[in-house]
């Protein structure tokens, strides 16, 4: 059995979702299909859910009446059937009433977490009159029956094997499921989710709990490039990436895929592949453990990254002053991308700055506190490239005009960061990837 994760962009359109039934019936291997909300439908709840929030409900009715009109719009392409098509409407009723009846309750983040997951219940119940109206034999499955997260807000795949192979169990000899990316429930059994882009941790798990012989995260682009195509021209797809040179890639931006979703494919070793849905005959990129060549395969860049630094004379040599400086981070859960240090100082960055101020006026304790805001990390990334020769100077060669805040190097060998003021991003990467691919001969097959 596989998994199949289909994107917002893939299901955004009655013709793509219509596309998307063809591919997971043209093969017979058994498949759990996993779908993310029709394009836009989160960030129309999000602004819902702020707007209820700040108590404007003018503003928040008006959002529910036009993402509710869209829904209607969407399933009169989408099915032709006066049976399904009733059905959808008395879905999209149902949805929306729920909707329109929380602008009249009291707002807390238990209400946000249930107005964020209309998006993916809608997706898969059209998904699945769809199917049903073309006679395609399948099973809808509610995510919150089996995907759970602990009092930290991390999954147990143990608690998600054992409660999907019992649902699953109930169904015994189907071999086509429909279910839920990014909602689940949590240690209180209240519904949740798992942040965005968490559909494809949805998959991933799920993956994981079904020992799926691959997961497959199909997008509207055919693998992950070498470089941002949004900003470079002529980029490639890579043909393969092991599990470390993908995770680092998604950690640092390259926005195909989510960062949590490699460690479950990663500890349960079933290969990953992303694929183009537009394109689905494209080789896209496979992801499994081993790495098929040395040296650089991508850059990405990670935007938005706030440069903290704490300058001290009383740390030469303090014993203990590091674990302080982290600790203070560890207390505001905010996590940190880059280190550097020196004698007097430690520089550091983070991607996260709802706690920055209470964190600021912890460090100053400590030292002299400087902030540079609006940063760019751009990673270069690949297999053991700590180890080529000269790769440094020709990263540097290629920045020598470009203000460079900080470099991480050697913590890792499958990744080299440079960090650069955000307005310098798409000259960092135009030059790296002119210079470095050059340089190196990198033969990406398209």
């Amino acid at each position: 059995m596989k998994v199949m994760k289909f994107g917002g962009t893939s299901v955004g359109r009655p013709d793509r979702m219509k596309e998307i039934a063809r591919l997971v019936t043209s093969d017979p291997e058994a498949k759990i299909i996993v779908l993310s909300a029709l394009s836009g439908t989160t960030n129309a709840l999000v602004e819902i859910s702020t707007d209820l929030a700040l108590g404007n409900r003018i503003a928040a009715k008006e959002q529910i009446a036009k993402l509710e009109q869209h829904y209607h719009l969407f399933i009169a392409e989408l099915l032709h059937a006066d049976k399904t098509l009733a059905e959808a409407n008395r879905v999209i009723d149902e949805h929306f009433e729920f909707l329109n009846i929380i602008l009249k309750i009291s707002f807390s983040q238990s209400l946000h977490k249930d107005i964020l997951a209309q998006g993916e219940l809608l997706s898969t119940k059209l998904f699945s009159l769809y199917l049903q109206e073309i006679g395609v034999k399948h099973v809808w499955l509610p995510a919150l029956e089996f995907m759970t997260i602990d009092i930290n807000g991390e999954p147990n795949v143990g608690s998600i094997k054992v409660k999907l192979s019992q649902v699953l169990k109930q169904h015994e000899g189907e071999s086509l499921f429909i279910t839920q990316g990014f909602i689940c429930k949590n240690s209180r059994g209240e519904i949740d989710n798992l942040k965005r882009g968490g559909s494809d941790y949805s998959a991933s798990l799920i993956a994981a709990a079904i020992n799926a012989s691959v997961c497959e995260i199909w997008t509207d682009i055919d693998g992950m490039h070498n470089n941002d195509p949004r900003i470079v021209p002529n980029t490639v797809p890579i043909r393969k990436l092991s599990f470390n040179e993908a995770a680092e890639l998604a950690y640092f931006g390259a926005k195909i895929l989510h960062p949590a979703s490699i460690w479950p494919a990663q500890h349960f070793n079933f290969p990953v592949k992303l694929l183009n849905t537009m394109k689905p005959d494209a080789a896209g990129t496979l992801i499994e453990s081993e790495s098929d060549s040395e040296g650089v395969k991508a850059i990405a860049a990670k935007d938005n990254i706030t440069a903290i630094k704490i300058k001290s004379t009383r740390m030469l040599l303090a014993y203990g002053f590091l674990r302080k400086i982290f600790e203070v981070f560890e207390k505001y859960q905010t996590p940190i991308d880059m280190v550097t240090t020196s004698e007097v100082a430690v520089s550091l960055t983070i991607d996260q700055d709802t706690y920055l101020s209470d964190i600021i006026k912890e460090l100053e304790m400590y030292g002299r506190i400087m902030v540079d805001r609006d940063q760019t990390i751009i990673s270069i990334v690949g297999n053991k490239i700590s180890g080529v020769q000269n790769l440094l100077t020709k990263i540097f060669d290629n920045l020598s005009d470009i203000p460079v805040r900080m470099v991480s190097f050697g913590g890792s060998q499958h990744n080299i960061s440079i960090l650069v003021p955000g307005e310098f991003k798409k000259q960092a990467l135009l030059h790296l990837h002119k210079g470095l691919f050059e340089y190196i001969g990198l033969k990406v097959e398209g």
